[in-house]
């Protein structure tokens, strides 16, 4: 599979701290700042990762069917890889976003499925997180590749 090139399968902004996931189609990157509309503003995590294929591999190794929303990032990626991107520049439509590192499980993804905490730890399985460079709109279904 060639994981140089993806696709943007899905976007969930966070209104506020531990609160819900809303999906939507379209969002605004902002530079330095992240998704509008989401809480978490500014700062180094300005938007979280996740690949899909990890995704499913997790549920298949768990016995687990709970929908990827439930890692509560912000963007789900297809067909590309974030293990060991820390640094890396990553393409999605018109923007740009620096991977600056791995986000790591936290006690709720325990809570929500038994293993799956462990299970996140190995391979970036978490996700990674990154800076945003560019103002501008994504879109479920735009192409995601890495910029170098």
């Amino acid at each position: 599979m060639d994981t140089t090139t993806g696709t943007l399968r899905a976007i969930w902004l966070k209104r506020m701290r531990r609160g819900p996931m809303d999906a939507v189609k379209r969002a605004v990157l902002k530079a330095q700042q992240g998704l509008v509309g989401n809480t978490d503003q500014g700062g180094r995590r300005q938007v979280t990762l996740l690949e899909e294929e990890v995704w499913q591999a997790l549920m298949a190794q768990l016995g687990a069917i709970l929908p990827p929303s439930t890692r509560r990032a912000n963007l789900l990626l297809s067909g590309i890889r974030l293990v060991n991107s820390r640094k890396r520049v990553l393409g999605i439509g018109t923007c740009r976003i620096r991977i600056l590192g791995e986000t790591k499980p936290c006690e709720r993804m325990e809570a929500v499925c038994p293993g799956l905490q462990k299970a996140m730890y190995a391979d970036w399985a978490g996700g990674a997180f990154g800076e945003v460079f560019d103002d501008g709109e994504i879109v479920v279904g735009d192409r995601v590749r890495w910029r170098e």
